[in-house]
């Protein structure tokens, strides 16, 4: 049986029944994150067996880590403006931006906008793909 986890919103801020939200530790380290969240929204607690979808916010004057997966993402702006470093190239990006990350792109998301930057993010399912031989 499909689930489904409704908004909440309160003030600005997106919260979803039964999702817990994950602050990541922020560092000083120029690469490294400061002011992000994730709530996983599908994922294996729902019984999602392919993908995961996880919701990130970004605090003004915050950033994701400058990353790189063995997986693709793709990615949904949902709220305010940022930018999105994807190889050696930086782009700005707006709600309604779809972005393809391919496998082993180094890809940081910034926000230096005086308002939160939010945008869901799809991964496949590691476990599926480590089973499949991709991983």
């Amino acid at each position: 049986m499909g689930i489904i986890h409704k908004l909440e919103e309160s003030d600005g801020k997106w919260n979803w029944q039964g999702v817990a939200k994950k602050d990541y530790p922020s560092t000083s380290d120029p690469r490294g994150a400061r002011g992000v969240s994730v709530r996983w929204l599908i994922g294996r607690e729902e019984g999602a067996p392919y993908f995961a979808i996880r919701y990130f916010e970004v605090e003004p004057g915050g950033q994701t880590v400058l990353d790189r997966h063995r997986h693709d993402h793709g990615v949904f702006i949902l709220r305010g403006k940022g930018t999105v470093i994807l190889g050696e190239e930086r782009k700005e990006v707006s709600p309604g931006d779809v972005i393809y990350i391919p496998p082993d792109e180094v890809h940081q998301f910034i926000n230096q906008q005086e308002e939160i930057f939010a945008f869901l993010c799809v991964i496949a399912n590691k476990e599926h793909l480590k089973s499949i031989g991709v991983l």
